[in-house]
């Protein structure tokens, strides 16, 4: 049988079963004391390293990927890397509970913002953790009324006032492994409901796998695994005995599970605000992801590094991830602009050009290529594949422009020159204000800054400015949102800005291991160059080995792994 060979959807009579019995469960999983969460968490552990390989050998299968190639790596560090990674984090958040009372974050790690809020530096913890992004730091900025003096009461809410047992019903993303397990283990682990996951068809070959590792969850009634399309998913949602639900996907789903199904109906349900589906709602949706290049004095050796580092952006996953960068903003007159775009397609030219596996994806490229005068494709795509496609200069006045209102959940990514002056203050002043109100989606932002500009104090705050009131729930300087979803300590989720009338990137957080409330978004900073490169950019020869050590390392950390890491990330 095939690896990725996917299970059948589950009947309505397994599906009823598989509720009842996890919702007689979830009053037992809220009574469990604190020793049997923590050893049920490093059983866990012990279970996904077990399922490691087979899962990501079933996952290159079905993306057409070699196993044995540095692509795998891909698959390791977006799959059982994530998930290790955040079941080790939880049972440390459990054990500072056990004798702390919250997951402790020390004062020294606190700071007040110019606008008076609260932030907290998070990532690393300690000097091992900082092996695994060298000189990046994530901390977390939270919403008025969080204060250094009440932090302890905006954390782990449920293990302060638990609740009488909950089910969620989990829609599992299809793209991303760590994405169902991660979900579910935030919902299990953090919030205290148990958990009926329903997987998307497209990687539901995952889902026997996650029965495996978290086979104790199952055996105890606290956690379900099912399997089917969108009826399946409706029953879930829909069911008297389902609490809540958390949905990973797209808008248009959440929309219809909401709302109901596009037309004069669901308009006027959404108007009146009486949404059919009136459970708590989480959800996770997508974005167009903006990288912002901020004018400085960028070598040419640094903009080939940034250039990279956005192609990477682009191609990892065959461009299938919400936080993909697709929409380049730059000033229109900076004479560095056409050398960054050809950096970008240059540093494409040497990505591999992948296998389309999610569905519609072929069409989703016509719509957002077709007409484009100034298209650029990158890379011989064969039958099932699809090129990159760059598409320079899309007028910003233009703000009804589909690349601007709707994410192309493919291999394209789009270039904007805004009006006015390349003065990086006022630069930033545009772009937030572009983004903010223009363009779809409060997922996450990348800006791209030199550090000679920040030695200007007046430049300097307006980044700082600019990070504070982009309305997007992860803000990364210089590196990929993603790493801060790989992190998992750093809240992940669109900006709290949303509402379910207007959902844009969705409401809620995941990850999130200090269990942290009140939280207005994450940042990530890193430096422009770095040594070792990231592991996303185009042809790192050294991914797949990185992987899986990375596994390996988060499973039990230690100094003695570091040099095999380091000599893994250093083959680019």
């Amino acid at each position: 049988m095939s690896l990725a060979a996917s299970p059948q959807g589950t009947t309505a009579g397994a599906l009823e079963s598989a509720i009842q019995r996890v919702k007689a469960g979830s009053l037992s999983w809220v009574k469990l004391a604190l020793p049997e969460r923590i050893s049920l968490l490093e059983e866990l552990g012990r279970g996904y390293v077990a399922i490691a390989e087979p899962s990501v050998r079933a996952a290159c299968e079905a993306k057409g990927i070699n196993f044995d190639s540095p692509l795998a790596g891909e698959e390791w560090l977006s799959g059982p890397m994530v998930v290790v990674r955040n079941l080790r984090l939880l049972a440390a958040s459990l054990r500072d509970i056990q004798h702390h009372g919250v997951p402790r974050i020390p004062a020294s790690r606190l700071r007040t913002l110019e606008d008076g809020r609260l932030a907290a530096r998070i990532f690393p913890m300690d000097s091992l953790e900082g092996m695994l992004l060298p000189r990046n730091e994530g901390e977390v900025h939270f919403l008025p009324g969080v204060t250094a003096a009440n932090l302890r009461e905006h954390q782990a809410a449920f293990y302060r006032e638990p609740h009488g047992g909950r089910l969620c019903a989990v829609l599992g993303a299809g793209n991303v492994n760590s994405i169902p397990p991660a979900d579910c283990l935030y919902k299990l682990f953090v919030e205290g409901t148990a958990c009926v996951l329903k997987m998307n068809p497209v990687n539901a070959y995952l889902g026997p796998f996650l029965e495996q590792a978290f086979a104790p969850l199952v055996r105890r009634g606290f956690f379900a695994v099912v399997y089917g399309g969108a009826e399946e998913g409706a029953a879930l949602v829909s069911h008297p005995a389902v609490d809540e639900v958390h949905i990973t996907g797209s808008d248009k789903t959440h929309d219809a599970l909401v709302w109901g199904p596009p037309g004069p109906e669901s308009d006027a349900r959404r108007a009146r605000d009486e949404p059919l589906l009136r459970k708590p709602f989480t959800s996770e949706l997508g974005n167009i992801s903006p990288v912002v290049v901020v004018p400085g004095p960028y070598s040419d050796g640094e903009l080939r590094f940034q250039a990279d580092n956005i192609a990477g952006m682009v191609a990892n996953n065959a461009s299938f991830n919400c936080n993909s960068a697709k929409l380049l903003v730059q000033p229109k007159a900076w004479t560095a602009r056409s050398r960054v775009v050809d950096a970008v397609e240059a540093s494409l030219g040497k990505a591999s050009v992948r296998r389309a596996y999610y569905p519609g994806a072929d069409q989703r490229w016509r719509q957002f290529t077709e007409g484009r005068a100034h298209l650029r494709q990158v890379g011989r795509a064969a039958e099932g594949e699809l090129p990159f496609a760059l598409i320079p200069d899309v007028d910003p006045l233009q703000t009804e422009d589909r690349v601007f209102r709707h994410e192309p959940w493919c291999t394209v990514l789009s270039e904007t020159g805004l009006e006015g002056s390349d003065d990086p203050v006022a630069f930033l002043t545009r772009a937030v204000a572009f983004l903010n109100e223009k363009v779809w989606g409060t997922l996450n932002a990348t800006l791209i800054v030199h550090p000679g500009s920040l030695k200007d104090a007046e430049v300097c705050r307006a980044v700082e400015k600019a990070v504070r009131e982009l309305r997007y729930g992860t803000v990364a300087v210089n590196t990929w949102p993603a790493a801060a979803y790989a992190l998992v300590s750093l809240p992940w989720g669109g900006h709290p800005s949303s509402t379910p009338r207007d959902i844009q990137s969705g409401l809620g957080w995941v990850h999130n291991t200090l269990m942290l409330e009140g939280v207005e978004k994450s940042v990530l900073r890193a430096p422009l160059t770095n040594l070792p490169a990231p592991p996303w950019v185009p042809g790192h020869r050294g991914v797949g080995e990185l992987g899986q050590r990375l596994v390996q390392f988060e499973r039990s950390p230690s100094w003695l792994k570091v040099p095999g890491i380091a000599a893994a990330a250093l083959r680019r």
